[in-house]
């Protein structure tokens, strides 16, 4: 399995395995859903480049996750927010072919998800995971 495959399975299956993400969400999607009710989470762009060495395959990856929320306050999206750095840091993709090396913050944005009050808000997270392969 490629390393973006396997990383984003692990990513959605341990943001989907914790309870207190999920019980704030309607739903989490693998690529921006047709229609959806907010709050919701899409697991967005995941970009791969090369980081191995001599005899070792690895894997620098950069994904995107973000958060939709109808609410007039951020609040809710930030009990949201505070959830993904816990899950990403304790990310296990044992049996996956592949293991985290590292994960790491890149940057987040917490914004009005339009020009009015009323229109909700929405936060990105991007972060970097540093993979091998495990033969």
């Amino acid at each position: 399995m490629s390393a973006e495959t396997a990383v984003r399975a692990a990513v959605i299956a341990a943001l989907k395995a914790d309870g207190d993400l999920m019980n704030l969400l309607n739903g989490l999607f693998d690529g921006q859903p047709a229609r959806a009710a907010p709050p919701f989470a899409v697991m967005g762009e995941c970009i791969a480049s090369d980081w191995g060495a001599k005899g070792v395959d690895g894997r620098e990856l950069r994904l995107t996750i973000s958060l939709h929320d109808a609410g007039d306050m951020a609040g809710r999206i930030g009990a949201m927010l505070a959830r993904i750095d816990p899950v990403m840091q304790a990310l296990d993709m044992d049996g996956d072919g592949w293991r985290v090396v590292n994960a790491r913050l890149i940057r987040s944005r917490l914004m009005r998800a339009g020009a009015r009050d009323g229109d909700g808000w929405r936060a990105v997270v991007d972060y970097r995971l540093r993979v091998v392969a495990q033969h």
